[in-house]
């Protein structure tokens, strides 16, 4: 645990510096709130910007900067020096996981207040994003240890990120598409939140969740291996 709060310490200081990563935080909010209280449409679903926003931030935000802040480090020198000190993988991946969790965490948060979304329903809507959040950090944080450098962590990043992210709203319009969608986890948070006054998930939903996020811790580990970068 000092390990873990002592890289959540560093990258709340990085923040600071890191404009770009900053500003992963903020965008989504912030046009979730400007475009649900100035763009209104006749017959427009309840919290239909929201819902939207939401699930488009819950894998942009964590995917772009994860990838982004580790493949920095790693480029640097800092993460195999790290690793070299004795700080552990999962501390490090605990400590910058948190500090990504937690912006996203307040993002959605201010977001959901200010749309007008409370009580029971909101408890669930957090906790359906929560676990997006987690799982595409672990995500983000593969593909920023893959990476060389941080160009080509945004390469990689950018195409992972838009499947993630915009299938959900594809589906909506082609059913060929939705058949695909279904294996993905944003699309079946995304069907969670469909009554958002009403949240749930099906057992199919859960299970789909559930497998994306063993392949995806999967997939973490084998590329902290590939890259040498875990303790003998």
């Amino acid at each position: 645990m000092k390990e873990a709060t002592a890289i959540f310490r560093k990258q709340v200081l990085d923040t600071r510096k890191n404009k770009t990563v900053l500003i992963q935080f903020v965008l989504f909010p912030i046009m979730t709130i400007v475009m649900s209280h100035a763009v209104k449409v006749d017959d427009m679903p309840e919290f239909f910007y929201l819902k939207l926003f939401s699930i488009m931030y819950m894998a942009m935000a964590p995917i772009t900067s994860m990838s982004a802040i580790i493949s920095e480090e790693k480029e640097k020198g800092t993460l195999r020096a790290l690793m070299m000190s004795n700080v552990r993988p999962l501390s490090y991946l605990l400590g910058v996981g948190v500090y990504d969790f937690l912006a996203c965490f307040i993002g959605t948060t201010v977001m959901s207040n200010f749309c007008g979304l409370d009580g029971g329903p909101w408890y669930k809507y957090l906790l359906v994003i929560s676990s997006g959040l987690v799982i595409s950090i672990v995500l983000g944080a593969a593909i920023g240890v893959l990476a060389k450098d941080q160009m080509s962590a945004t390469s990689l990043s950018v195409p992972v990120m838009c499947l993630f992210t915009f299938l959900p709203m594809m589906a909506q319009f082609n059913d060929t598409i939705a058949s695909v969608a279904k294996f993905f986890y944003t699309q079946q948070l995304y069907l969670a939140l469909e009554d958002i006054n009403n949240v749930k998930i099906g057992t199919e939903g859960l299970i789909i969740v559930l497998v994306n996020a063993l392949v995806i811790i999967g997939f973490f580990v084998v590329a902290f291996r590939k890259e040498g970068l875990t303790k003998e």
